[in-house]
């Protein structure tokens, strides 16, 4: 191998994607995460279901609490792009681009496994402030809230703060009652729902 070559390998060994093992590891711990919840799963079933050692785990994650955490900035990276796709599909039109990613929530919460919001049941499962799962979480629901208030002053509404924090308010209960009704409950209407609460918040 000439020198050109091994300088070549050793940037390409230097910048290599993350061991496998760590990948394993967070895609069984969001799996089980958001089915069962952070706090009733424990690092030696994550460790199990992944087939691979107690030690990788923290070679990869120093604590459950960074892996609940990494778990939670993947949905997080995951959620914006599925926001950013109805905002894309309708350029210009903020109210449209909330239908439509609201069409889409409503959906989800149909199917048979659906388990709500991560972010939200990692809020209610960590209620200090401080914890790593807990801060993403909330800088999520503070990111969503700011987004939907600029929205709201996009379509006009007199009161934009007032009803981007309403819009808030019923998506959270979407992700709280598809859980509890499960298909055909109110949660496949949260787009119509939020449409109806734009229209009598753009009436003069």
């Amino acid at each position: 191998m000439s020198s050109d070559n091994k300088i070549e390998a050793s940037v390409s060994e230097t910048h290599a994607p993350a061991p496998k093992a760590a990948d394993k590891i967070l895609d069984v711990a969001r799996d089980l995460f958001y089915r069962e919840g952070i706090r009733a799963i424990g690092v030696d079933e994550i460790v199990r279901r992944a087939g691979v050692t107690k030690p990788s785990l923290y070679r990869s994650f120093p604590s459950k609490d960074e892996l609940a955490a990494s778990y939670l900035r993947k949905y997080d990276l995951e959620f914006w792009q599925r926001f950013d796709e109805a905002v894309d599909a309708h350029p210009g039109n903020p109210r449209a681009q909330l239908v439509a990613f609201l069409t889409r929530v409503g959906k989800r919460t149909q199917k048979p496994d659906y388990r709500g919001c991560g972010m939200t049941n990692a809020a209610v499962e960590y209620p200090e402030h401080g914890h790593p799962a807990r801060v993403v979480s909330e800088n999520n629901k503070q990111e969503l809230r700011r987004r939907l208030r600029a929205m709201a002053a996009g379509m006009g509404a007199a009161d934009s703060d007032t009803l981007g924090d309403g819009l808030l308010l019923l998506i959270e209960g979407a992700y709280i009652s598809g859980q509890i009704f499960g298909e055909g409950g109110p949660a496949a209407s949260v787009a119509r729902n939020a449409d109806l609460l734009i229209e009598a918040s753009l009436k003069k």
